[in-house]
């Protein structure tokens, strides 16, 4: 069974925020994870962001759960000497990110909703999002891996394994993994319409997940496409199980938002990337100029048809009574 509608029905913090209708309720923070104890980086790329080790994020969600956001992103950052070209360490179950999704849904349980990146760039020595064969990234091998990757959080609990690295046929070969593994509840957030974008760089530089050579222009989607494509890529993942469907970047295709919004049946995420992040923290001298802005953002994806809304923005926009 590659559709199970129940999944985004399974607890209510998922209830909350596939069917709410507030923007508090849409709203996903991104965190970055990175190995030992104590470690509170901040990046310079995106101010107000950090790394931070599992003891010191297991305190930040706490607040972020307090403020009322429950819905949790986690990107692993892993070190350079644990990388190789198969991105093995990304599926082991001793890797730190596995332990802070076990601790985090055996304080929170239902009440939280816990996503992973389930992708090899932050894994691989080369940095892409595949496994390389003959100088290209080989769909299938790398499809395998990623099974693997989402396999590995699903056992550690994760509520959502996010697929971006917009590989060909991954979600359904992710959604059989799962179900012969009996992972029957884990959701499938799928990043079905990702774009080639230009406003990725502060996130390459956070997970440190830039790649070597070469850029992503074969897998994932060209600035220049149409509409077509964009509900081609997002109708064949819903038909493939994907229970959340993804559009990243968010705020330069708004237009891509709607139509995919009016095409498909399954909840519609948006990612509010990076580079829109540290744009809008440029050009706001001020924390009430800044909250104008960041509010006008967040009804402008709502408005276009999006269910979910991936924010950097989010723990600043509701502990700053943005939203209202």
């Amino acid at each position: 069974m590659n559709i199970r509608p129940r999944i985004n029905r399974w607890t209510p913090s998922r209830r909350d925020l596939n069917f709410g209708t507030s923007i508090l309720s849409s709203l996903v923070q991104p965190h970055f994870v990175v190995s030992g104890v104590g470690v509170d980086e901040p990046i310079s790329s995106m101010p107000g962001i950090h790394r931070q080790s599992p003891d010191v994020l297991l305190q930040t969600i706490a607040s972020d759960m307090e403020l009322g956001i429950h819905a949790h992103m986690l990107f692993a950052v892993i070190e350079p000497s644990m990388k190789d070209a198969n991105a093995s360490i990304a599926s082991s179950p001793e890797m730190h990110l596995m332990g802070l999704i076990r601790e985090l849904k055996s304080t929170y349980g239902d009440s939280i909703v816990v996503l992973t990146d389930v992708c090899l760039c932050t894994a691989t020595d080369h940095g892409h999002c595949g496994i390389i064969h003959d100088d290209v990234i080989d769909n299938d091998l790398t499809v395998a891996e990623l099974c693997s990757i989402a396999l590995a959080h699903a056992e550690a609990g994760a509520d959502y394994v996010s697929a971006s690295d917009m590989m060909d046929g991954r979600v359904l070969a992710i959604r059989e993994a799962l179900e012969q593994a009996g992972h029957v509840s884990t959701g499938i957030l799928s990043y079905s319409v990702k774009y080639a974008s230009s406003f990725y760089g502060p996130f390459r530089d956070a997970a440190s997940s830039s790649p070597s050579f070469g850029d992503r222009g074969s897998h994932q989607m060209d600035i220049r496409s149409g509409y077509s494509e964009a509900v081609l890529e997002a109708m064949g993942d819903e038909s493939e199980g994907a229970d959340i469907i993804m559009i990243k970047p968010a705020l330069t295709y708004l237009d891509v938002v709607r139509k995919v919004s009016d095409n498909v049946s399954r909840p519609v995420a948006v990612y509010n990337v990076s580079g829109e992040y540290s744009m809008v923290l440029s050009s706001t001298p001020d924390q009430h100029s800044r909250g104008k802005m960041v509010r006008e953002i967040l009804h402008s994806f709502k408005r276009a048809g999006a269910d979910i809304i991936v924010s950097y923005h989010a723990r600043e926009a509701v502990s700053c009574n943005w939203l209202e």
